[in-house]
């Protein structure tokens, strides 16, 4: 897969980009990143990327015309390319959009900035908007990591283990087991005794039972969306849990 980002200041993102997963995929070459500086298109002498708003008000906004060139220089096939604005606009990330961008085969990433950009870019050059959460950073380039490293976990042969990714939260609506390792006795805590019994049956309905328990008390919302098995509602039958989750779902 390629990433193309384009954003004004390419220096926040040369680090996160080079450290342990990312790198790794970058150096088996499962991904490419590349790193298009916008203001490199800007046509004035100062290198202007933005200005202020026609009809007045706050702030400044980011001009369509080095972001059309800098987005050209990069989408020349816009056929094969998935064009994405990190915006507070967009839709909300999560592990659908997560795995529905793991399949393109290149995703150009613009970073906003200020109050925005300009309408006319958005509307002729922009395929998606995503946001990572209802809240206001200064920029898109830190969304554009996040979207970069959850993408990219997901791509065959990057995790050294294949079913990480798969069990992974949000795999399913359901939050993650706890998790223990070694020393066995911490501070007088003992690693529960299931997980030392190497009975793999009962180890996977005990990790199943915490999730679903512990979605219940972070994450209610979650299992309003969720669906299960046959084998799983018997189980979350004889522990109590199920009628708790479908009065859950009916209030939904």
């Amino acid at each position: 897969m390629i990433f193309d980002i384009l954003t004004i200041f390419p220096d926040l993102l040369e680090s996160p980009l080079n450290e342990s997963i990312i790198r790794r995929a970058r150096e088996a070459e499962k991904v490419t990143i590349r790193i298009t500086n916008i203001r490199d298109f800007a046509t004035d002498k100062h290198s202007m990327t933005d200005d202020r708003p026609f009809g007045g008000g706050e702030g400044m906004v980011m001009k369509p015309e080095p972001l059309t060139a800098a987005l050209d220089s990069v989408a020349s096939e816009k056929s094969k390319a998935r064009v994405v604005l990190l915006s507070p606009q967009g839709r909300q990330y999560n592990q659908k959009i997560v795995e529905e961008f793991s399949h393109e085969e290149h995703l150009v990433l613009i970073c906003g900035r200020y109050e925005g950009v300009d309408e006319r870019f958005r509307a002729k050059s922009i395929d998606d908007e995503i946001s990572i959460g209802d809240y206001i950073l200064t920029g898109g380039e830190l969304a554009a990591m996040i979207l970069v490293d959850s993408v990219t976990r997901l791509l065959p042969g990057v995790l050294g283990c294949t079913d990480s990714a798969e069990k992974d939260t949000f795999s399913r609506q359901l939050l993650k087991h706890p998790q223990y390792t070694r020393p066995r006795n911490f501070e007088g805590e003992e690693v529960p005794e299931v997980l030392l019994s190497g009975d793999h049956k009962r180890i996977e309905e005990y990790r199943f039972l915490e999730s679903v328990t512990r979605t219940l008390d972070r994450r209610p919302d979650l299992l309003a969306q969720e669906w299960f098995n046959k084998q799983e509602v018997t189980l979350l039958k004889k522990n109590k849990l199920y009628h708790k989750i479908r009065a859950l779902q009916e209030e939904q």
